[in-house]
């Protein structure tokens, strides 16, 4: 959260769609600054102004007046000031959270889950110029949703404005799933601890629940990337914190993320039939967010010698996925599947975007709806629904098997002359940056295109392991 604004290929993104439409840069880099700069573009806008982010004596520059506060990204103080007002609606989406400008310090109040009162609550006025009160709302789903529910304007090839795009639906994936009667967005990423805490140095009374405020999530990668150039970034954290948040972010993937499981083989003359069940473990579509996530299935089939006589879903130590269309052509995909019969062919759980023209593209301002959207679903998510802006596409939408929290694919392997026993091998593993969304920045001008590029050809885009299963089979 604090790193949010030093997220290199976040920068390189808002350039590469202030290239695309220059004539909109006071928009877009208003909008993108609204939650990852939010006390600087909050400062802003309160002062009629819009929060100018790349070029020469803009936000990136330590040159402009307010570019250290915009380069602690979302603060403590931000989120807590977050009025409830509206929250969960749409009208607080997109970034549109309320704060209150009109009241002043000492006065103006910050909100926490519990009340103070008496002389703690006039010593925290004193030293921080805020009053504290109770604001239950700091522990509603839509209170994420502000900055996590996100659409952006769809534009034609010419720059008009033709629709509205989805481009984050976390909450909606949430609210109708079966996770809305069981816990809020903050119940798996700002975990409880355990026991009571004191929530300032002079209280004299143990508060619980209190919640962590790690914010774990899924990008191991950025953090990775974060502490490999941490000097050239500017970023205040430590090796070790990197390395305890990556920990973290890698623990909450295999544990709270999805898992896999060979569900059954069937051996027959010269071929083999497996079934994989992946389950969705998470509150709302696996993967979420930020449409440059992927997931996929490695699958093996090995002999008895250990020789591979079937590999679908191979990876290379820049996570190029072997048979994955899209990696290879920016113009075409990897279709869901139901069935395998080929090493080419590999299933993996993606948004693919297209264009006013029908086309694939990576360039969100240009994308109008999604061609492919066979992420996992949520527990209890109806796939039929017309839930038009978070709908099941392509394939997927037809496939039995692909079901609220799970999927079931089916492999056939020719076995060829091979002898057993065999081995059967499959893994579910992530990307919070697909090899398509980084390579097509290598067609945009600008030094921090130029600059995330150099890290991500540094630091390997290496997938995460999710979740693992083997098994042996023989006749």
């Amino acid at each position: 959260m604090a790193n949010a604004a030093r997220d290199s290929y976040w920068q390189a993104s808002v350039q590469a769609e202030v290239n695309g439409f220059p004539e909109l840069a006071d928009d877009i880099e208003d909008k993108c600054a609204t939650c990852h700069m939010p006390m600087t573009r909050t400062t802003l806008a309160g002062q009629g102004e819009s929060a100018p982010i790349v070029g020469s004596g803009e936000l990136l520059d330590p040159g402009h007046p307010l570019s250290d506060l915009a380069m602690d990204g979302v603060s403590c103080s931000l989120c807590h000031q977050i009025l409830e007002t509206g929250l969960g609606g749409v009208a607080t989406f997109s970034g549109d959270y309320k704060v209150d400008l009109e009241t002043r310090k000492p006065e103006r109040r910050i909100f926490g889950p519990y009340a103070s009162e008496g002389k703690l609550a006039v010593m925290m006025s004193s030293a921080s110029g805020f009053i504290p009160a109770k604001g239950p709302h700091l522990s509603s789903a839509g209170l994420c949703a502000t900055c996590h529910t996100l659409y952006t304007p769809a534009l034609d090839a010419d720059g008009d404005v033709v629709g509205e795009f989805p481009e984050q639906t976390i909450f909606f994936e949430w609210y109708y799933s079966g996770f809305r009667r069981e816990r809020t967005c903050q119940g798996c990423h700002m975990p409880e601890v355990e026991g009571g805490v004191r929530i300032s140095n002079l209280a004299e009374v143990m508060r619980s629940p209190f919640s962590r405020h790690s914010f774990v999530g899924g990008n191991a990668y950025m953090l990775g990337v974060l502490d490999a150039f941490g000097d050239e970034l500017g970023v205040t954290a430590s090796p070790d914190h990197f390395s305890q948040a990556i920990q973290r972010t890698r623990a909450q993937l295999q544990e709270h993320a999805a898992e896999v499981e060979i569900a059954e083989i069937a051996l027959f003359a010269n071929r083999m039939i497996i079934d994989v069940d992946v389950r969705n473990l998470a509150g709302h579509k696996f993967p979420a967010g930020y449409p440059s996530r992927r997931a996929w299935l490695h699958l093996t089939v090995r002999d008895a010698a250990g020789g591979v006589i079937f590999e679908s879903g191979g990876y290379d130590a820049q996570g190029i996925v072997h048979g994955n269309a899209n990696d290879a052509d920016a113009t075409a995909f990897e279709p869901h599947y139901d069935t395998i019969s080929d090493a080419g062919q590999v299933q993996i759980y993606e948004a693919i975007l297209e264009d006013t023209e029908g086309q694939v593209t990576t360039r969100l301002l240009r994308a109008l709806g999604y061609r492919k959207d066979n992420r996992l679903l949520p527990a209890g998510f109806e796939k039929s629904a017309p839930y038009e802006d978070i709908a099941v596409r392509g394939d997927a939408f037809v496939d039995e098997d692909f079901v609220d929290g799970s999927d079931r694919i089916t492999y056939r392997v020719d076995l060829g002359g091979a002898t057993g026993p065999y081995t059967v091998e499959v893994e579910l593993v992530y990307q919070s940056i697909g090899h398509r969304w980084a390579e097509n920045l290598r067609n945009e001008a600008g030094d921090l295109a130029a600059r995330f590029l150099r890290f991500y050809d540094e630091v390997p885009n290496t997938p995460e392991r999710i979740s693992r299963a083997s098994l042996e089979a023989t006749r």
